[in-house]
């Protein structure tokens, strides 16, 4: 099985002065507005690529994880992932060198050697974590609750 998941970006004008619309053949995000002050300023009326990239390995490594779970035999009751994403200077441009993942979730009956396994597993083996490979810091902190 193979899956093309699409996306499209309309930009207007020069470097920083210039605006962005992302958007996703779901919809999910329609013309979203971005640009240099939602990315390197504190403008929050905008998205920015890192963001997006801390969402989808949020949303990826989740998913994973309680596909892991399940296969274990194991029901997740709940499970609630932050990232984060760093763009860092790097020479005369940028990248991003570390991106930070926090699940906290409710998994009864298991212990926490095991569920750290399963985080551990799930943070390998998503397919926005083997895409992100050349991150050089990507973490990740698994906090059972319950």
């Amino acid at each position: 099985m193979a899956a093309d998941k699409k996306a499209s970006v309309h930009w207007e004008g020069a470097g920083k002065a210039g605006k962005g619309a992302i958007s996703t053949e779901t919809g999910a995000l329609k013309d979203y507005p971005y640009g240099f002050a939602s990315r390197f300023e504190d403008d929050r009326t905008g998205t920015n690529p890192e963001e997006i990239i801390a969402a989808a390995h949020a949303a990826c490594f989740t998913m994973a994880f309680a596909f892991a779970a399940e296969a274990a035999g194991i029901a997740v009751k709940s499970a609630d992932t932050k990232a984060s994403a760093r763009l860092a200077k790097d020479g005369a441009g940028f990248k991003i060198d570390r991106i930070q993942l926090e699940l906290e979730a409710e998994v009864p009956g298991i212990d926490d050697a095991k569920f750290q396994e399963l985080a551990a597993g799930a943070k390998a083996g998503c397919p926005v974590s083997k895409a992100l490979a050349g991150v050089p810091e990507i973490t990740l902190k698994a906090t059972l609750k319950g």
